[in-house]
């Protein structure tokens, strides 16, 4: 008996000790996945902010008092914006005014001034006028004192969408002011201008 009362207490602590000798190990994180997801997150907001720049277009404007410059007649188309009218003729204002040939139209995709630019350049084109043939186009744009800035935006992209290299915007003369004035519906004092395009 006393053996059985010796035995058993040895048993006990033999069980005791091995479950204090647990092994304990230390906690070990692996940091690489987050280092990577950090470095994809950085490369991300870069990419994100740089593609997210405005595109400015460059505007070369004419300098003030200087001579306008010399135009083929064949090759420019003249688009006059009035706050509620665009009206285009092809070469000089004289002619076009003689011949009756100064049309309106519009920002259409189909029927609209950017169809009128590609028409001129496969003519142009076609005609071998020049050597440039359609870089040779020369768009010029003449906003009135009530056009609005957005009209000018989308002249702009008309621009941009046909390729044109050669473009100016002008100021209209006063025979076009008065051409626009004349066709103008609304009055120009209940017209709401955004920004002045000349001052």
């Amino acid at each position: 008996m006393l053996m059985a009362t010796i035995s058993a207490p040895q048993l006990l602590s033999s069980r005791s000790r091995s479950a204090a000798r647990v092994k304990r190990h230390s906690v070990k994180t692996d940091m690489t996945p987050m280092v990577d997801l950090g470095f994809l997150l950085i490369a991300f907001f870069v990419m994100t902010t740089e593609m997210s720049r405005p595109y400015v277009a460059k505007l070369n404007m004419p300098k003030e008092g200087g001579t306008p410059p010399t135009l083929g007649e064949s090759s420019a188309v003249t688009l006059l914006i009035s706050a509620d009218h665009l009206y285009y003729y092809l070469g000089d204002w004289e002619k076009a005014k003689a011949a009756g040939q100064i049309k309106e139209t519009s920002f259409s995709v189909k029927n609209g001034i950017g169809s009128i630019i590609r028409e001129r350049q496969a003519w142009l084109d076609q005609a071998k006028i020049s050597e440039e043939g359609k870089k040779g186009l020369m768009f010029i744009i003449k906003p009135g004192e009530n056009a609005h800035y957005g009209q000018l935006i989308d002249a702009m992209d008309e621009v941009q969408i046909n390729g044109v290299k050669k473009y100016i915007i002008l100021k209209p003369n006063e025979e076009e002011a008065a051409f626009l004035e004349a066709r103008s519906v609304f009055d120009s004092s209940e017209l709401p201008v955004l920004v002045p395009l000349f001052l």
